[in-house]
C-alpha cells in the first residue's frame, strides 16, 4: 500500500514542528524504495508539487540522497497552504 499524502505531512509536521521548516527527507523515516515512489507521485501532480520544495544539499556534508523523478533531493520544505487540499 502507498502512503498517502496526509501521511507523508503528519511525518513531515512530527519532525519539523510546522509548516516551512526544511527537514531532511531521510528524517522522515520512510524505507528509501517507498519514500521515492510516494514522492515522485506527488511531485508529478501540479496540485500538491506546488506546495512541496525539495531541494539537495548532498554537497554540505554526509546526507542521504533520494532520487525524486530522477533528481537527487535531500530535503524537503512543505508550505502551510497544502492544508487546503488535504
Amino acid at each position: 500500500m502507498t502512503m498517502r499524502l496526509p501521511e507523508v505531512v503528519k511525518k513531515y509536521l512530527a519532525v519539523t514542528g510546522g509548516y516551512g521548516k526544511s527537514a531532511t527527507i531521510a528524517s522522515l523515516g520512510i524505507p528509501r524504495e517507498e519514500t521515492e515512489r510516494v514522492f515522485d507521485f506527488l511531485d508529478e501532480d501540479y496540485h500538491i508539487s506546488r506546495f512541496f520544495h525539495f531541494r539537495d544539499a548532498s554537497g554540505e556534508g554526509e546526507l542521504e540522497t533520494f532520487l525524486i523523478n530522477g533528481f537527487p533531493q535531500t530535503h524537503i520544505l512543505i508550505d502551510g497552504d497544502i492544508q487546503s487540499i488535504l
